[in-house]
């Protein structure tokens, strides 16, 4: 923020604990209740910043007071960590690129996800008060593992059918199958599946933008119908078989001419590609839930408002 422009005075304190709330006069200011008093040099990117003085509380604040990026000393780096993680860089390499510690990597992943999940959130806020409805979502699972394949975990992923817009992801734990479930249970004990309440949660969140008679379309998991049925009664679901992967698009692609599963393969193929611990190969594994579903949900974000067209229409 530059001194020079003219700069809009806050009508009321920030401190929610000054007499001016107390006092009941926060919708009703006096005049000159609040002055500006000075200003002062980000140290993080040099811009300059007004500070006001609240002549109740005798206390100051500045017009970044209330910013999500209040007391952080790097954050101009905010958008370039939030690019990398959502363009396959490890937090490693993050760290490398921009010559900073790991550690301040970590702190901003976590932040520019919460900020993502609020973006998100806000986005759906906005369909909500719109009255906007989508009537077509294709739904299905990604399967990734929690520091090693014995402890696999499942994400349920929503998209919309016609602009691969990514309305809601979860992620839950799950047992291991095949030949990893013996050595699995041998070592880590039997794993609850969470799956259902998972996808559960997901669709629930989704109510006010889906449609009551929503157009469902999945692969023949058997447990679906009764997911996709508890939450949305009047959907219309349809299934289609699975078949194998395509070597392009990390194997999420299908080997056939037509996919109607298309939106969703194509938006999983780009998870894998674009975040690096969902990588078919390597050495980028998460080592925590949480952290994998702030991953997933910046990408989420990122997807949305950076990949997809600008004049993409969600329905």
């Amino acid at each position: 923020m530059s001194i020079s422009n003219p700069i809009e005075i806050p009508k009321v304190c920030i401190y929610p604990e000054c007499k001016s709330h107390l006092n009941g006069k926060a919708n009703c200011p006096e005049p000159g209740s609040i002055v500006r008093h000075a200003y002062f040099l980000r140290k993080s990117d040099g811009q300059k910043s007004v500070r006001f003085l609240c002549n109740h509380c005798g206390r100051t604040f500045s017009t970044a007071s209330l910013l999500p990026e209040v007391n952080q000393k790097k954050r101009q780096l905010n958008s370039q960590v939030f690019n990398y993680l959502g363009s396959g860089v490890s937090l490693n390499r993050i760290s490398l690129l921009l010559q900073i510690n790991r550690k301040t990597v970590v702190k901003k992943f976590l932040f520019t996800a919460a900020q993502a999940k609020v973006g998100q959130d806000a986005k759906i806020v906005d369909m909500i008060e719109k009255g906007e409805k989508i009537d077509m979502i294709q739904f299905d699972e990604m399967e990734s593992s929690i520091h090693t394949k014995c402890l696999p975990v499942s994400m349920p992923i929503v998209v919309a059918a016609q602009s691969r817009f990514i309305l809601g992801i979860g992620v839950a734990q799950m047992p291991a199958k095949g030949k990893l479930a013996k050595i699995s249970v041998k070592k880590y004990g039997h794993r609850k599946d969470e799956r259902k309440e998972a996808a559960e949660k997901l669709l629930s969140n989704l109510k006010g933008i889906i449609a009551e008679n929503v157009n469902v379309l999945s692969d023949k998991n058997p447990n679906y119908p009764k997911w996709i049925s508890s939450q949305f009664p009047n959907a219309s679901h349809s299934v289609v078989k699975g078949v194998r992967g395509a070597i392009t698009g990390q194997g999420e692609l299908k080997k056939k001419r037509f996919d109607p599963m298309f939106s969703f393969n194509h938006t999983a193929a780009m998870y894998r590609a674009n975040v690096n611990r969902l990588f078919r190969r390597t050495w980028n594994t998460s080592k925590r839930m949480d952290r994998l579903l702030a991953h997933m949900t910046l990408y989420m974000h990122f997807h949305n408002t950076v990949l997809l067209p600008k004049n993409v229409t969600i329905n």
